[in-house]
């Protein structure tokens, strides 16, 4: 049955755009997605009409989701996320960020004044030159972090990368040069250098793990459960299964996709920087969980002597927010549909469960535990590592 999302709706003009395409998708009636979007309070910042107006509604600070789907990817449904569309707070301080307030940060009388004119039907929104985060202009999206973003959406078969589970960037939408000139402009203390972008990507669902939504698996589980329909004990129980079933390859992504060079070059895997389960992967209906925000993932390099604390490192980093997560998870079960079983036992059950199929990890006895034996996409047997998961 087709879902609609919802939220705090945000108007959007859509513009035609160059873009680079997900070459995954390539050959596929896409040619739709060669857009750009502006929030109404800067469509005076660019003189040609927009093609439409279109209706999405919010995600995240700086990115908008089409409330119907448009895609079915792995039997799922997906939505159009558009991340660059301007945010409505100061970087530096909780005062809102409308025309008014960027106006005085333009020291160009043009900009200023087209600022001044723009539509006062809706609130506002503004894409800035400020630099952010090294890799991209605070409320847009530059082409360092998207480029990233891409380069992980076309290692994946569509969603699926060795059991890891992405939200795939389809394609990255240029800004126009003299659009991009005037929100450079735009700025407190330091100008973003680089090409101004939007990320067109599919996501499940608006529902974050923890932070950057209104409806959170940490700060309203109960409803989720509701937005998702999760009526039976069954489906409380495969929900939870397949949370797991998804989290789990993202303690262990390095591992999934190690590669070794030619005689005594370094080992190679996906590793994430300034990136976390908690507030950049969303949960899908079904309760698979699917990274959104790629730009932090990257190929590392390290010598084989740092391979396996490489790959421990990488499951502490994730380990609580999986596990804080779950626990929201089970207990809103338990508290729906009952049952008695141990805290340990109940998680030791569902993740031997979830890992049944997986190629990378299982659940084995331990000393006194259950412990994840986790091999790796070389096949090398001297670089598989045991990680205590359950104390008996």
């Amino acid at each position: 049955m087709t879902r609609r999302l919802t939220g705090l709706p945000l108007r959007l003009m859509e513009y035609p755009a160059e873009t680079v395409t997900n070459r995954r998708f390539a050959g596929t009636e896409i040619s739709r997605l060669d857009r750009f979007y502006l929030p109404p309070a800067l469509t005076t910042l660019y003189d040609p009409d927009p093609l439409a107006t279109r209706e999405f509604i919010e995600d995240d600070n700086r990115a908008a989701i089409l409330p119907d789907p448009i895609a079915t990817l792995d039997g799922r449904e997906f939505f159009l996320s558009v991340k660059g569309v301007g945010s409505t707070i100061d970087p530096y301080s909780w005062k809102p960020l409308d025309r008014s307030y960027a106006s005085e940060l333009v020291s160009d009388p043009d900009v200023g004044a087209r600022l001044q004119r723009a539509p006062t039907d809706s609130p506002d929104r503004i894409i800035t030159g400020e630099l952010w985060l090294r890799g991209s202009p605070y409320g847009g999206q530059g082409w360092e972090h998207a480029s990233a973003a891409l380069a992980v959406s076309e290692r994946a078969n569509l969603t699926d990368l060795a059991g890891f589970r992405i939200a795939p960037v389809v394609k990255v939408a240029y800004l126009p040069a003299e659009l991009e000139e005037r929100l450079r402009k735009i700025y407190w203390y330091r100008r973003y250098p680089g090409r101004m972008v939007q990320e067109l990507r599919l996501v499940p669902s608006n529902v974050r793990v923890y932070f950057h939504a209104r409806t959170t698996v940490g700060n309203d589980i109960g409803h989720v459960f509701d937005q998702f329909a999760i009526a039976t004990p069954q489906a409380a129980l495969a929900f939870e299964v397949n949370f797991l079933r998804t989290t789990v390859p993202m303690l262990t992504l390095f591992a999934r996709t190690l590669t070794h060079g030619e005689g005594d070059g370094p080992y190679r895997g996906l590793d994430f920087h300034d990136v976390w389960l908690d507030k950049d992967a969303v949960i899908a209906p079904d309760g698979a969980v699917f990274f959104v925000d790629l730009e932090g993932i990257e190929e590392v390099a390290v010598p084989r002597s740092e391979v396996v604390e490489r790959i421990e490192d990488q499951i502490y980093r994730t380990l609580y927010e999986l596990t804080f997560a779950y626990e929201q998870i089970d207990r809103e079960r338990l508290r729906r549909f009952g049952g008695s079983s141990p805290r340990r036992h109940r998680f030791e059950t569902l993740l031997r469960e979830a890992l049944r199929d997986d190629r990378f990890v299982r659940l084995v006895p331990g000393t006194d535990s259950f412990e994840l034996e986790i091999r790796n996409n070389c096949q090398e047997e001297a670089l598989c590592t045991r990680f205590r998961m359950v104390d008996g």
